[in-house]
């Protein structure tokens, strides 16, 4: 997706919770930019990971440059086809 990438691996455990990490690197911006970046995918996160995420699974959000510019509308409705393709 243009504003971050989605990682998404199975533990394989009898674990049904879901774990969610967030990165931004360096190459995003300074530390206010990634700060502001790793607020908006939390809040994606926790808007759409509990009812569209794969229960047992490790997900990792990994924002991108130009991300922080891009509308939220846009950002969620892009985690929820990054969503739907790990699903299946």
């Amino acid at each position: 997706m243009p504003g971050f990438v989605l990682l998404m691996r199975p533990r394989d455990d009898a674990d049904p919770r879901m774990r969610v990490g967030f990165t931004v690197s360096k190459k995003v911006g300074n530390a206010v930019v990634r700060n502001r970046m790793k607020r908006r995918l939390r809040a994606l996160a926790d808007e759409l990971l509990p009812g569209a995420g794969q229960p047992g699974a490790d997900h990792v959000l990994i924002g991108r440059k130009g991300g922080i510019e891009r509308e939220y509308c846009l950002l969620r409705a892009e985690l929820d086809k990054a969503l739907a393709k790990v699903r299946r």
